[in-house]
């Protein structure tokens, strides 16, 4: 073997390399078009999350799993939680199922609608009506109770058993709950007779309905509009 002529082992090794690197030029020339979709599609993602707006924040709202009619009893399987964001949640809504389970409904909720506080039979019942109070009222006809419905307005009637004489005890009253009956009987849990419903009196109506509940046959007439 000369000694002008070149290593054999390392220029066999250098063929090789030059072969294997002439086919990786190739395969990137075949595939160049593949290339360069993914490279412009890895682009267009990075700069989507860098443009892209964040997630805004929500709060959380109750609202109905179903269709509620007034006088539900509410429970964890009536009521289904969503995020709003906080300038579209309805001022007063339920944000916990604490707050409401246990609760009666003072008015039907339609399925998805939000759960607020001045829905629900208690002290903030009357927030819609400024100047009255809520007040459950039993009249003695379950029957009567039956035709009423959540926002109607009633005049009541009171007639003394003992003399006949009939008088308006108020006037205008808006009806804002129907507690549910005792599934079957015309009576409420309590067991009397006749049925509750929560009105919306003034102070000064108070106590002569509360007197005429008592010792006179309370009716109604709805009220002329």
């Amino acid at each position: 073997m000369s000694l002008l002529d070149p290593d054999p082992p390392r220029a066999s090794v250098r063929a090789r390399l030059d072969r294997l690197m002439l086919r990786a030029q190739r395969a990137v020339l075949r595939r160049r078009r593949l290339l360069a979709a993914l490279l412009a599609a890895t682009a267009v993602w990075t700069g989507l999350g860098v443009v892209a707006p964040p997630t805004p924040a929500t709060v959380p709202v109750l609202v109905a799993a179903r269709d509620l009619p007034a006088g539900t009893l509410l429970t964890d399987a009536d009521l289904v939680e969503i995020g709003f964001r906080p300038d579209t949640a309805p001022v007063g809504a339920a944000r916990s199922e604490g707050a409401v389970t246990g609760r009666i409904l003072a008015a039907p909720l339609m399925q998805g609608e939000p759960i607020t506080l001045v829905r629900l039979v208690g002290a903030d019942l009357a927030a819609a009506q400024p100047g009255r109070r809520a007040v459950p009222v039993r009249l003695p006809d379950p029957g009567m109770v039956a035709l009423l419905e959540v926002g109607d307005q009633v005049d009541l009637i009171a007639a003394s058993p003992k003399d006949g004489a009939v008088s308006t005890v108020a006037v205008g009253v808006p009806v804002l709950a129907l507690p549910a009956p005792d599934q079957g009987t015309g009576a409420t849990a309590s067991g009397l007779p006749g049925r509750l419903v929560i009105l919306g009196l003034t102070p000064t109506e108070i106590a002569p309905v509360a007197a005429a509940a008592l010792s006179e046959f309370l009716t109604y007439t709805w009220s002329a509009r």
